[in-house]
This record gives C-alpha cells, sequence and structure tokens, in this order.
C-alpha cells in the first residue's frame, strides 16, 4: 500500500492509458478513471474525500464558460456553407482557373482547402467534400491516385490550423489564453503550411509531371467567344483591387481622422491588412455586379464567375475573423455572426431549406455534446489528479530533461505526434495539454506560441497510417470498385487504402517541418501578437515622488509619512537619493502654531 501511495499520480495515469485500451469511450474512461481513483484515494488517504465538494462548482464552471460556445457556432456556419453547395462552386471554379498548368487541379485543391477551413473550421466536412467532388476529376485526366488523395486529405486537415479552427478555441481554452490570440498567432503558420503544400505540388510538376498533368483543352468550359480562356480581365479586375487595398492600407491612419473628426497616428497592423482586403474585395464585386447588370461586357466568363464564387466567402471570412482580430467581437459573437451569414448566404444561394437546417442542427448538437462530455470527464479525472499531485510528478518528469526548452518541446512533440495515432485532437487537448501547460509555463515558454506548435502536431493525427481520422474519411467516398466515368464513359479503376496511406506519408512529413521550422523560429507566432506594454515602475515612483513635493501653490506632498523622523545616522542613498530633512518640531509647537505648515517645513529636501 505504501508503494501505491507513493506512486498515487503515474498509477491513476497507467490506468487511464489502460482504460483507453480496453475500448471504452474517451469521455467515459475518463470520468470512470476519475471517480474509481477517487474513492480509492480517499480510502488510501492520499487525500481527503472533501476533495470532491469541489467537482459540482467545476461542472457548472464548464457549463457558463462563455468561450465554449464558439464552437456550436462556427460548426454551424461550416455545416451550412458546405450542405449549401458552397465547396462544389469553389472547387469547379477554382479548378478552371488552375487548370491549364501542370498540378493546377491539386493547387485548385489547396486553394479551396484553405478557404474551406476558414470558413468551415471542420476537417470532415473539407475532405468528404473535396473527395466527393474532385476525385474524380482528377482521377479522370490522369492524376497518380497517390497524389491525388493525399493532396485532398491534407488540404482538408487544415481546417485544424487555419482560424477559425475549432482545435484553437479548445486550445485556448485549456491554455487559459485569449482565442483571438491564438487566431493571431495561428495565422502566419498556417499560410507557411499553405505554401509548402504548394511547393510540393510545383516540385512534382516540374520534376514528375506525368503525376499532376493539366486539364485537356476540352475541360476548359468558361472560355470566350473567340476562344480565349479570359485570363486578362481576371488579372485586371485583380489589379485594381490589389490597388484599393493597398491605397486603403497606406491611408488608413488618415481615413481614421476624417471619420472620427480627431487626429489619428497610428492604425494597427492587423486592421489595416482586415479593412484594405475588405475594401478590395467590396470594389472587384461592385464592379461585377455594374458589369452583370449594365451587360457591358467589361469582364469574362471566367472573371465574372470568379467573382461572384470567391468574394461571398471571403467577405464572410473577413467578418468573422476581421471582428475577432480587430476586437469588435468576441469569437463567440464573430461564430454567431458567421452562422447567420452563412444562414443568409444559403439562402441567396436558393439552396437553404428546412431539411438542410435540421441536418446542420442535428450534427452540430451531436458534436457540441461530444465535446462537453469529453470535457466533462477531463474535469472529474484532472481534479483527483490534481488532488494527488499529479501536476508535481508531470513537472518533475520534464523539467530534469536535458537540453532545457528546446528538449522538452521536443519530447512533447514526439509523444503528442504517437499519442496522436490513437486519440483526436480533441481528447489530446482535454487530457495531455493540460499537464503539460503548467511545466511550459514554467519553463518560461509563451503559452499561445506552445498551443499553435501543439495544435500543428496535432493536425497529424488526421494523416497518420493507418489510423488518420481524415484518410478514413477520403476512403468512405473513394471509388472502391471499378467504374464508369460518367463523362469520359471509360472504365476507371479504383482506389486501394495502401494508395491513400502512401499518398499522405509526404503530407506527414512536410506537417512535421512545419512543426521543426515554428520551434526553431518561434517569431513565426509570437511576432504577431500584440506586445505587451513594458511599464517602467522606476520612472512611475520618480514621477510620484515629483508630484508629491511641496510647491508653493498647494503646499502638499511628501515622500514620507506625516511627521516621520529619520532615523539617525541613515545615507541619503537610503532615502532615493534625497538627503534627509532636519528632525520634526516637538508636536506641541506644531500644534501651537499651523500643523501642516509644520509638517511641510519637517519634509522639505535641504537646498
Amino acid at each position: 500500500m505504501e508503494f501505491i501511495t507513493a506512486n498515487f499520480a503515474p498509477i491513476m495515469f497507467a490506468g487511464l492509458i489502460i482504460f483507453l485500451l480496453l475500448g471504452f469511450p474517451v469521455a467515459f474512461s475518463l470520468g470512470a478513471c476519475g471517480l474509481f481513483f477517487a474513492f480509492v484515494g480517499v480510502e488510501l488517504g492520499v487525500f481527503q474525500s472533501s476533495v470532491m465538494a469541489w467537482l459540482p462548482q467545476r461542472l457548472i464552471g464548464i457549463m457558463a464558460n462563455d468561450t465554449l460556445l464558439a464552437v456550436p457556432f462556427f460548426t454551424l456556419m461550416g455545416l451550412i456553407l458546405e450542405r449549401s453547395g458552397m465547396a462544389e462552386d469553389l472547387l469547379d471554379t477554382v479548378g478552371q482557373v488552375f487548370g491549364p498548368m501542370r498540378g493546377g487541379l491539386a493547387l485548385a485543391v489547396i486553394f479551396v482547402g484553405a478557404l474551406l477551413a476558414a470558413t468551415t473550421g471542420v476537417v470532415a466536412a473539407s475532405v468528404i467534400s473535396m473527395g466527393l467532388i474532385s476525385l474524380p476529376i482528377m482521377l479522370r485526366y490522369g492524376y497518380d491516385r497517390r497524389m491525388a488523395s493525399g493532396v485532398i486529405a491534407a488540404s482538408g486537415t487544415l481546417a485544424q490550423i487555419i482560424p477559425p479552427s475549432l482545435v484553437l478555441i479548445i486550445m485556448a481554452d485549456q491554455l487559459g489564453k485569449s482565442v483571438g490570440d491564438m487566431y493571431k498567432g495561428a495565422f502566419i503558420p498556417a499560410f507557411i503550411l499553405v505554401g509548402l503544400y504548394v511547393v510540393y505540388v510545383v516540385f512534382l510538376a516540374i520534376f514528375k509531371p506525368s503525376q499532376v498533368p493539366a486539364l485537356p483543352p476540352e475541360a476548359r468550359i468558361y472560355r470566350e467567344p473567340n476562344g480565349g480562356g479570359g485570363y486578362a480581365s481576371l488579372v485586371i479586375l485583380m489589379g485594381i483591387s490589389a490597388i484599393v487595398a493597398v491605397t486603403l492600407a497606406r491611408h488608413m491612419a488618415e481615413l481614421h481622422t476624417w471619420w472620427l473628426g480627431t487626429e489619428v497616428t497610428f492604425v494597427a497592423t492587423d486592421e489595416k491588412v482586415v479593412v484594405a482586403m475588405c475594401g478590395g474585395t467590396i470594389v472587384a464585386l461592385l464592379i461585377a455586379l455594374f458589369n452583370k447588370f449594365t451587360r457591358l461586357g467589361l469582364l469574362s466568363r471566367l472573371a465574372e464567375r470568379v467573382t461572384f464564387v470567391l468574394i461571398p466567402p471571403l467577405l464572410l471570412i473577413f467578418l468573422v475573423l476581421g471582428t475577432i482580430f480587430l476586437g469588435v467581437a468576441t469569437p463567440t459573437e464573430g461564430g454567431a455572426m458567421g452562422a447567420m451569414g452563412a444562414m443568409i448566404m444559403g439562402a441567396l444561394r436558393r439552396r437553404l431549406d428546412m431539411n438542410l437546417l435540421k441536418q446542420a442542427l442535428a450534427t452540430t448538437t451531436k458534436l457540441g455534446s461530444f465535446v462537453m462530455f469529453i470535457l466533462i470527464g477531463a474535469t472529474v479525472f484532472g481534479l483527483v489528479f490534481q488532488a494527488a499531485d499529479g501536476p508535481i510528478w508531470v513537472e518533475h518528469l520534464l523539467t530534469g530533461l536535458p537540453g532545457g526548452q528546446v528538449g522538452f518541446l521536443i519530447l512533447v512533440n514526439v509523444l503528442i505526434f504517437f499519442l496522436a495515432f490513437f486519440l483526436d485532437y480533441f481528447e489530446l487537448s482535454f487530457i495531455v495539454v493540460p499537464l503539460l501547460a503548467p511545466v511550459a509555463q514554467k519553463m518560461g515558454i509563451d503559452l499561445i506560441w506552445f498551443g499553435v506548435l501543439l495544435a500543428v502536431n496535432m493536425q497529424t493525427s488526421f494523416m497518420h497510417p493507418p489510423f488518420g481520422f481524415a484518410l478514413f474519411f477520403l476512403r468512405s467516398v473513394a471509388p472502391e470498385k471499378p467504374y464508369m466515368d460518367r463523362v469520359t464513359k471509360k472504365i476507371m479503376q479504383p482506389v486501394t487504402t495502401m494508395q491513400i496511406y502512401k499518398g499522405a506519408v509526404p503530407f506527414v512529413l512536410i506537417q512535421l517541418l512545419m512543426v521543426g521550422l515554428l520551434i526553431a523560429f518561434p517569431g513565426l507566432v509570437t511576432g504577431n501578437l500584440d506586445k505587451a506594454e513594458k511599464v517602467d515602475l522606476r520612472g512611475i515612483g520618480d514621477q510620484m515622488r515629483e508630484s508629491l513635493q511641496p510647491s508653493e501653490e498647494s503646499g502638499y506632498g511628501s515622500d514620507q509619512g506625516y511627521g516621520s523622523e529619520p532615523a539617525p545616522g541613515a545615507a541619503p542613498e537610503a532615502r532615493g537619493g534625497v538627503e534627509s530633512a532636519p528632525a520634526a518640531p516637538p508636536p506641541e509647537a506644531a500644534t501651537e502654531d499651523d500643523p501642516m505648515k509644520a509638517m511641510q517645513e519637517s519634509l522639505k529636501p535641504k537646498q
């Protein structure tokens, strides 16, 4: 019994692993393990039974957590957009834009995956949508099955790291940080990861062009009557939009001064980016609308199609993320606006009906309940684990590692990488992150950087062969048997499970490369955050001391107590560099004359 009592925390953690390996659902494994070891701990005297009295308050705190309300809002927004046909239109349009170049369809999948990630935030919706729409087209025109499967699965997982990612919301809640700061920190790493995907596709297009062929001319549907592709007007429209955006960014302070009526000399960078991009896209939309209603023929079919398909989701992204970055709305309010905006977009497209809304609400409720049950189970386990001094055991285990911060980060990321084979990001966020965060904070690691780093690593949990959830999602929609292509009428071979696994491996390596870059260059995360204002306490003290000095007009002020007498022989340095004043007169003398004047005279420094 002494051994169990002395090693209660590690035995409890091992018990949780056994519960999970037995196949019990994670939420119930956490709760059952916590309650079982709570009973054992009380019986063995490891902690008092009064510890469990805190459990109801913890559970009420979960239900009162406003941050978690953002999860169902962003889920509902993504499901409505995905089921209203936005993904299909985006893939079709962007595929036509990039199709004429080698690897164009793969680039379109990456670009649309990033857009869907910024609007849906749900991996399953992105992977299934692109698998149903893009995979048959890529197979039809000769794409390598491994490459096509890998790029679809990897692009779908971008919903893990591109705001408004659900895992970033959970991570911020577990780390006790702002969701807005977590979104800002993940912004640059997310786009670097997208860029790495693009570089890999371009590499294949140069050195293995047979794996990523271009679309044949007969597959390009948005062509002009003269046979042209219509790219000239698209480039001109994008140029006008870019000029407007740059002009707005450069003159943002003047615009604020004109709007507010008071001089503004500084505008935050994130505000410039959001407002400038929003202004540029609105101008492009107005030009397209003017061309459509006046029928002047200023834009090609391709340019008009791109404008009407891309700009509504972009404006929704600016509405949601822009208001969060600018501090106008909280993440919960931004999610609510996003859900309402998605419903308005679905209604305008005439694709939002009651059945679609019911399906989206039902799926949102299921996911929200899933998150809440895991959080309740994790709270029960965490309360008992803390009572058994589990965090101290974890701290002693990790702080003694060689290499300091770098050694700790490498070990933690290796641990997360292997745990991600068996646990998804919700489970990792609720089980592992609360144990690691206190140690990271004690070692001086920025928790926003730490959270984004873990989120990128957890992204690999969707791509691990053979357990990656994104691979399962893609397997569910990829053809398992030979089928006849509806356009070419040719018999197409199926996509095997092993081809999906092999296609995922290069993208897993890219994601691990991104983890290494974040460890080597933390400024990729922290450089985009608002800098903490440094307060000069010495300067404030000097200013207060000066303001308390007596003056001819006021006659008040002192840096000592009223009537205090300096210690005999005290050095001037001990008084902040001001020599001691003469001893104050006796109280009787002060009361006979003006007492306030006597105090002032006693506290004046010598000239």
